[in-house]
């Protein structure tokens, strides 16, 4: 396989690696991802109440969501 056929961000163990894109123009990107979190009922019945010793875990996800998508968009 030829040098220009290779994925940049990838080494030839095929492992991850960072790329110094710097040089490359800025662009406007956009993506959407879903996922699902299979779990017991006992574990939804404690996300759902007062169970969680340390507070509400899903207003956390949600503010961490947040947190993230606002770190990816530009200011």
């Amino acid at each position: 396989m030829s040098t220009h056929e290779r994925l940049t961000h990838i080494d030839e163990a095929g492992a991850a690696r960072m790329v110094d894109v710097s040089a490359k123009d800025v662009t406007a990107r956009t993506a959407r991802a879903t996922g699902r979190v299979l779990v017991a009922p006992r574990v939804v019945e404690l996300l759902r109440g007062v169970g969680v010793p340390k507070g509400d875990a899903l207003a956390t996800a949600r503010i961490a969501g947040i947190m993230g998508a606002k770190r990816t968009c530009p200011t």
